[in-house]
């Protein structure tokens, strides 16, 4: 039995109209909740000082950023499996909470540095709006077509293992993977996103929004990280 049975309810795709438009709206509703929340989370540790003594202490070693991934990869799988709990409600918001934590810490570096090459944030708008128009087409694809897209797990996991792969050996050997990694790695966040939009209609309980939103929320943070570093890639050729 996978992560995506625990919990009550039906499988979404086999529900009643009603019940799986609720699901839907709740997960997106939630989905929206989370962007709000890791925009108030980042602005604060950005206004408070925190990013960039963050940075700073990124820079004194290349041992720090690798540290900080194996943190964050810990906590996401808690605050998944937490999200993905049968056993209370209140653990799966705690769950969605600690990954949206987790995330705004993880995006302190790269946002920092984005708004010190355009601190009239321009260039961070223009990230999110690229994003968002991909997330909204994906999602269209995703919900139009009502293809199953699961099959494309196993794919985007050996992906993700060849990536990371990939990111750790920059940091121990400090080579730049550069422009063409970045727009690799966009094309992987965005079926990872069709992924996760995919699942919400055939794998998950009607009873799990919070859960659901909590994977489309780390997909689409994925897809905005290299739509970012790409732009930003781009301003320095």
């Amino acid at each position: 039995m996978s992560h995506l049975d625990i919990g009550t309810g039906q499988i979404v795709a086999n529900a009643p109209e009603t019940e799986r438009a609720n699901f839907i709206k709740r997960t997106y509703v939630h989905l929206a909740g989370a962007i709000a929340a890791f925009a108030v989370v980042e602005t604060l540790l950005l206004q408070s000082g925190v990013a960039n003594s963050f940075v700073a202490m990124l820079a004194g070693s290349k041992w720090s950023w690798l540290i900080v991934l194996g943190a964050f990869m810990l906590v996401s799988t808690v605050a998944n499996n937490w999200a993905h709990s049968g056993m209370s409600r209140e653990k799966q918001y705690m769950g969605l909470g600690l990954f949206v934590i987790a995330e705004a810490v993880i995006f302190m570096p790269l946002i920092y540095m984005a708004l010190m090459r355009d601190p009239s944030g321009t260039l961070l708008q223009n990230a999110a709006i690229v994003t968002a128009a991909l997330v909204a087409g994906l999602t269209f694809t995703a919900f139009s077509t009502k293809i199953n897209f699961s099959f494309m797990g196993r794919f985007l996991m050996i992906g993700g293992f060849v990536a990371m792969g990939m990111i750790i050996a920059s940091l121990l050997f400090g080579f730049s993977l550069g422009l063409w990694f970045s727009g690799a790695m966009i094309i992987f966040a965005a079926a990872s996103v069709l992924y996760s939009t995919s699942n919400i209609i055939h794998e998950y309980h009607t009873e799990q929004h919070v859960a659901a939103a909590l994977s489309l929320f780390s997909s689409v943070g994925l897809l905005f990280w290299y739509i970012l570093q790409f732009m930003m890639s781009l301003g320095d050729d």
